[in-house]
């Protein structure tokens, strides 16, 4: 693949209102931003669940990953990023499912809160590509 510029989408209307991609490759570098445990149709998954909805963070990743001519063997880092840090462990669990092989970098932190209120975790990953 050339150094050009890819976007990734997955269908969210607000992609063009505020202007982001759920990821984007550059030459073998995929930067995946801040996943939501969400539905197709937006609704939040797994209310109160940490694990389940680290899960579904996972698998909008995996897509975005896919859609960009990757997969999660080539995540190098993660971010996972709670409202509650002492939930780590179910966000760790859930994690491990997809990144036991690859065992990319890891941040774990806490906020205070995201946009919608039932969301308990986002996740960001890094990706490169083997050339």
């Amino acid at each position: 693949m050339a150094q050009g510029r890819t976007l990734v989408s997955n269908g969210n209307p607000m992609e063009a209102v505020v202007g982001f991609s759920r990821a984007v490759r550059v030459g073998n570098f995929i930067a995946v931003g801040g996943t939501a445990p969400v539905d197709a149709d937006g609704r939040t998954v797994g209310p109160g669940d940490v694990y389940a909805q680290t899960k579904q963070c996972f698998e909008i990743i995996k897509d975005a990953l896919e859609q960009a001519g990757s997969g999660v063997q080539d995540i190098v880092r993660t971010r996972v990023i709670l409202t509650d840090i002492d939930s780590w462990k179910e966000a760790i669990d859930a994690r491990r499912l997809y990144c036991l092989d690859a065992r990319p970098v890891d941040t774990i932190m806490a906020v205070t809160r995201f946009v919608n209120p039932e969301w308990l975790v986002e996740i960001e990953v890094d990706a490169v590509v083997p050339e």
